[in-house]
């Protein structure tokens, strides 16, 4: 909100996601083994650190009316890096404190924790921002901070016990072991596959979401905190429902289905331009990430030994940052620069598409939205006719 109001570009909102992302990338090259080899509470603890800092760095910049662009990339950059080691440690720990049979209701569990952060969270700062400004947005994430870290200190996290390393064991080799764990199983070839490919589409779409909407809404904090909480919503009913339920047995049917779900809910959401179709469509959107998220991950976990899934997880991470930070590199320049314009009265696309998505700003983010959105569904069907990924022996 505060960049959108500083500068009013798509391309502004969209590179701070991508320098989020970019320092993930080296990162996670080591974070893999860095999670297998060192205490995992610790980790994570050092991540939420870092963040603090990065929180306090924004708060004193801005009160001393310093604060730019340029330093809230410069900050996310820093907090990104770690973050990762953070998550993968975080991900690492859940099969050591859980039974098998368990996997999918924890994995809807996380969800919760997902919808509760990066959901419900911008939807309170919508609704906050405009009464308590930025400081008092700062004074509330410290104190979040403060909690999260003291219940971190106060659980136990199991740690399991390293594979032995040879000393003949070159570096190299334990980088690349978990892509080679996963490259000699066609069934988690496949997984990581699809998941590359919807992810592409999904984040590609996702970094013009804020934008789609305080475009069509003369920059409206509230319409974007409205949205944001029916996304909550969605997610936590979602969740829930996946937790009591356990889960189905053919969990890459839930995956496909979840893919399916997403893009059928966001093309309605691209095509919309008012709260009316908007509010509906990110429930009914946010329903199925819970399911597909949660039978993934119980994919993963039960396919990889606890000692390993470090540098497994990190593997299949830095495929999936690579490409997200390629999508959202490119969605800020996609939708400034060739839809905005051609979406315009009397643009080149208008004359096409304008009966369906209007005209105007905003018009140019929500074709290319709605196009991410197809493609987040043909990635769902295609996922059916992949022998090697529908035929999991866990399934």
């Amino acid at each position: 909100l505060w960049a959108w109001d500083a500068t009013g570009s798509a391309t502004a909102l969209a590179l701070v996601g991508f320098f989020s992302q970019l320092p993930k990338i080296p990162t996670t090259i080591f974070a893999g083994l860095i999670v297998d080899r060192f205490n995992r509470k610790y980790l994570m603890l050092l991540g939420d650190a870092i963040s603090v800092s990065g929180t306090i760095t924004i708060g004193v910049l801005y009160l001393t009316q310093q604060l730019q662009i340029w330093h809230i990339y410069c900050i996310v950059v820093l907090v990104g890096g770690f973050s990762q080691i953070q998550t993968l440690a975080y991900q690492a720990s859940v099969s050591l404190m859980v039974t098998k049979q368990h996997y999918t209701r924890t994995g809807s569990m996380a969800s919760v924790v997902h919808y509760g952060s990066s959901i419900v969270g911008p939807a309170l700062a919508g609704v906050l921002y405009p009464r308590i400004g930025l400081s008092g947005i700062i004074v509330v994430d410290l104190i979040t901070f403060s909690v999260a870290m003291v219940t971190l200190l106060m659980a136990p996290i199991p740690k399991p016990l390293p594979e032995p390393l040879s000393g003949a064991e070159r570096f190299v080799d334990r980088l690349t072991f978990g892509f080679r764990q996963v490259w000699q199983r066609s069934s988690l070839k496949a997984l990581l596959l699809v998941t590359v490919l919807f992810t592409f589409a999904h984040d590609l779409g996702g970094a013009l979401y804020s934008p789609m909407i305080l475009a069509r809404t003369n920059g409206s904090a509230e319409a974007l905190a409205s949205v944001s909480a029916m996304a909550g919503i969605g997610g936590v009913v979602g969740a829930i429902g996946v937790s009591v339920w356990g889960g189905p047995k053919r969990r890459i049917r839930a995956v496909l289905s979840g893919y399916i779900g997403a893009g059928l809910s966001k093309i309605a959401f691209g095509m919309g331009q008012s709260l009316a179709v908007w509010m509906p469509a990110q429930v009914s959107s946010s329903l199925n990430f819970p399911l597909l998220s949660s039978a993934r991950s119980a994919l993963w976990m039960e396919h990889v030994t606890p000692a390993t899934q470090g540098r497994v997880f990190a593997a299949n991470s830095l495929a999936i940052q690579s490409v997200s930070a390629l999508a959202v590199l490119l969605a800020g320049p996609l939708a400034d620069r060739l839809l905005e314009p051609a979406m315009m009265p009397g643009g080149g696309l208008a004359r096409l598409l304008a009966p369906v998505f209007g005209s105007g700003p905003g018009a140019g983010i929500a074709v290319l939205y709605t196009v991410c959105a197809v493609s987040m569904l043909l990635v769902g069907i295609g996922g059916f006719w992949l022998p090697s990924l529908t035929s999991f022996s866990s399934d």
